[in-house]
């Protein structure tokens, strides 16, 4: 007899099957100086219910530009979530009408004045080798969302343009208001976006052809056209009735074991880059540690006696 049939034919000779959560519940409280950590100047991070953080691009005067710290800071926030026990999921937020005017051209200009021929006294590949590790730098500040293994649902409004876009990218689930409008922007200031829209956008959205336009042209495109390419999933009449909807589905997500949701996000990204079958033998390799978890039993008892699973801190 394997384990979860243990647990549950235990608990169902005592009569005690509603408490088999009850450590799990009697570890959940969350420490009072959990947020604490979280203290930077670009960014604002609370929590607003259990197991959910919100994560907000806090440069409302400056239509949340993304200045040098703002870049620091994203790689330095999204790697205390990753391992942070009180978070189950993220929701990624701008501050202000505007979610993101993407790069802060003058707070970056030393980096753009760097790439000019004959800026400096080094040679081309000096340069380059300087210039290279900076885009590293500016790609790992999202690149975090994505390796962070809890779920980030961003909510757009307002404009979304250039470095906004690659961030959102990088997120699992993508809602926005329909009066939201979004602009791959880099090709009308001289280069390729680097940072995350023409590695992500391909992967997971559904209009090739849309894309590329996108790209090549550099134009505005609204909330439906949007929904059209495949990037964002649900619209919103305004900004309240998406943030209400963003709760309630950040809260669902919180509500699950957090075992099963950071497995089936490791997994799902995996499987984009992989075959089938090395998907397969991946997801075969990970449950045969993961299957051992409580949390499986603990969902078990709660779907037969229809109560409220409760799942310990990971």
């Amino acid at each position: 007899m394997n384990r979860l049939a243990k647990v549950i034919l235990s608990a169902s000779r005592k009569g005690n099957l509603t408490n088999i959560g009850l450590a799990s519940t009697l570890a959940r409280s969350m420490s009072s100086g959990g947020l604490s950590k979280y203290n930077f100047e670009s960014l604002a991070v609370t929590s607003p219910q259990e197991f959910i953080y919100k994560v907000e691009v806090n440069r409302p005067e400056k239509r949340n530009a993304m200045n040098k710290t703002f870049w620091r800071e994203m790689v330095e926030c999204f790697n205390t979530i990753a391992t942070d026990e009180d978070c189950r999921v993220v929701l990624l937020t701008g501050a202000g009408k505007t979610f993101s005017a993407g790069i802060d051209l003058q707070d970056n200009a030393e980096l753009m004045q760097g790439a000019i021929p004959g800026s400096t006294d080094l040679d081309v590949s000096r340069i380059a080798y300087k210039l290279r590790s900076k885009i590293k730098e500016y790609q790992e500040s999202f690149f975090v969302i994505e390796k962070c293994p809890k779920p980030v649902i961003a909510a757009v409004q307002g404009a979304c343009l250039g470095g906004g876009l690659c961030m959102i990218s990088g997120c699992d689930i993508r809602l926005c208001t329909e009066d939201a409008w979004f602009q791959i922007k880099e090709t009308d200031l001289g280069l390729a976006a680097d940072v995350g829209v023409l590695q992500w956008l391909p992967k997971k959205t559904s209009n090739d052809s849309l894309l590329r336009e996108l790209c090549f042209t550099a134009r505005k495109f609204d909330s439906s056209e949007a929904k059209e390419l495949g990037l964002i999933s649900r619209l919103y009449p305004d900004q309240e009735a998406m943030m209400g909807s963003a709760m309630e589905l950040a809260a669902t997500i919180a509500s699950k074991s957090p075992v099963a949701m950071q497995g089936t996000k490791v997994n799902l990204n995996y499987s984009r880059d992989h075959t089938v079958a090395e998907s397969f033998e991946y997801i075969a390799t990970w449950n045969a540690a993961h299957l051992q978890t409580e949390d499986l039993a603990n969902a078990v008892m709660a779907s037969m006696t229809k109560s409220k699973a409760e799942f310990s801190k990971l």
